[in-house]
């Protein structure tokens, strides 16, 4: 198998003029992305990094990270993608966890990167920030003369380490390689149909698996990544029509967005005959009128994971609403009973239990990084739990019908409850809260805070308090309702089922 060096070599090799990166007004061909690809990798050496070693990236999604990225597949260097919207606590976390040699980040990190000492320590790569002593510019990089990048990984070699939140607040590294991550964009272009000169939206955060998997894949089949530095709608429509964007890859509070903006009914969509979702469920609702509106050749709902890209395809998700269909290419799931740990206490079907998948698939990862107990919670004898639930019908699809935990899905981002409930729990006004994920149309599930007030305590008073604190801010609550009691278990456990299923009472003259 090829590392994803000599793939992207392959690439350059097979069609060098084609239009391989937009951003703005940079439009750059195969050959001279290729050029900057090796010159960002020689800087990356200038710097000290060499193979195995882990640069960690906080940036939005411009042309520097996608060059960013490629750099790191020549050097055989670990990219550590963060959200650009860490807070620095957060950043001090990851870079300690991941023994991080360095940092690349961009101006929209600044701030939290000024603020953590650890990333202050590390040698620095900054694009689109002030200028700073000590720290190299990635523009002067990117523009410097350097011979070509010859790839130095292997296909065993690291690629990327991506941080997915679990059911407590410290992320979980998940450590990929060059064949893993390889098998999950030729997987992907395969159940999406992608044809030689695809140009697709890059707007899933490159810190994201789909964001990732938009840019391994395009890059295989000689297609275009038109960055979207920060998701803004009318740009977005715009650009899909100006660069006859042909598939969109994104989360389903992206696609609400869209069709909500009131240039959609004016924009010339007609481009785009690939549709895919993933990263959250998507209402019945919101699928018709995506539908109808695109009228598009492919609409898949992708269900994966960071962990094992892949679990299951459904290629036409509007014909059965709420299908996650079934395994994918590389992939074979199981449904077992739930709490059991056993992969072969299978369970027929119409019966829900907890969904897992093999690892013995090409795309799936070995474990997770130092983090044995979350291994041992989650891989079983050549298996990965997932903690979703589900259940196979008599024709053999599968349905998601949730998280054995309580974790939620905002917008595609993870938020874990426990972080939230204990920055609220801090608030004087705060006797007791609990956090769930209510059902949104536009972002899947709205993180919703139910407290119960010690004192006269507001909706706008808790809002201030957490965008006072290190929450980052797409944790933050959108809705609170005050409540009497927590509904709770006999032995006192919370039973956030219950705030879910509508089971509480607001307390009078709270807005609910």
């Amino acid at each position: 198998m090829l590392d994803l060096g000599r793939s992207f070599l392959a690439s350059v090799s097979r069609d060098p003029k084609a239009l391989a990166l937009t951003d703005g007004a940079t439009r750059l061909d195969y050959q001279s992305w290729f050029r900057q690809i090796s010159a960002v990798t020689a800087a990356l050496g200038a710097m000290g990094l060499k193979r195995g070693d882990r640069l960690a990236s906080v940036m939005q999604n411009t042309a520097e990270a996608a060059t960013l990225h490629w750099a790191c597949q020549f050097a055989g260097i670990m990219l550590v993608p963060l959200n650009w919207r860490a807070t620095a606590e957060e950043l001090d976390f990851v870079l300690e966890n991941a023994e991080a040699a360095a940092l690349a980040h961009d101006g929209a990190a600044a701030e939290a990167v000024a603020a953590s000492p650890r990333a202050c320590a590390l040698p620095r790569l900054a694009a689109r920030a002030a200028p700073q002593p000590g720290v190299i510019g990635f523009a002067e990089a990117a523009g410097a003369s350097a011979p070509d990048a010859l790839p130095m990984a292997s296909p065993e070699d690291w690629s990327l380490m991506l941080y997915t939140s679990g059911t407590t607040s410290k992320p979980k590294g998940v450590p990929r390689r060059h064949s893993a991550e390889r098998a999950a964009a030729l997987a992907h272009v395969a159940q999406n149909l992608m044809p030689r000169g695809e140009a697709t939206l890059g707007v899933m955060p490159l810190y994201h698996t789909m964001g990732v998997r938009s840019l391994l894949s395009i890059s295989l089949v000689n297609g275009a990544f038109h960055c979207l530095p920060r998701f803004d709608v009318a740009t977005a429509l715009r650009l899909i029509a100006a660069e006859r964007i042909s598939a969109l890859y994104l989360v389903p509070t992206l696609y609400h967005d869209l069709l909500a903006h009131p240039d959609f009914p004016a924009t010339d969509i007609s481009s785009v005959r690939r549709l895919g979702f993933a990263g959250a469920s998507m209402t019945d609702g919101l699928m018709a009128r995506i539908e109808a509106a695109f009228r598009p050749d492919l609409f898949v709902n992708h269900y994966g994971s960071s962990e094992v890209y892949t679990f299951t395809i459904h290629p036409a998700a509007p014909s059965k609403p709420g299908s996650a269909g079934k395994a994918g290419l590389n992939q074979q799931i199981r449904v077992v009973r739930m709490g059991s740990g056993d992969p072969e206490a299978v369970v027929p079907a119409g019966t829900e239990g907890e969904i897992i998948a093999t690892l013995s698939g090409d795309e799936a990862f070995e474990g997770y990084w130092r983090r044995p107990e979350a291994d041992a919670k989650s891989l079983r004898e050549g298996w990965y739990f997932t903690g979703d639930m589900g259940f196979f019908d008599t024709e053999g699809d599968l349905f998601v019908t949730g998280r054995v935990d309580d974790m939620m899905i905002t917008g595609g981002e993870n938020v874990a409850p426990v972080e939230v409930e204990s920055c609220l729990s801090v608030h004087e006004g705060v006797a007791e809260c609990a956090v769930v994920g209510l059902p949104d149309e536009r972002w899947g599930q709205i993180v919703t805070a139910f407290v119960v007030p010690r004192g006269a305590v507001t909706a706008e008073a808790l809002d201030a308090h957490c965008r006072a604190s290190a929450l980052a801010p797409f944790k933050r609550p959108r809705r609170y309702v005050l409540v009497a009691a927590l509904p709770k278990s006999p032995v006192g456990k919370l039973l956030r089922r219950n705030l879910l299923a509508g089971d509480y009472t607001p307390l009078p003259g709270t807005t609910d």
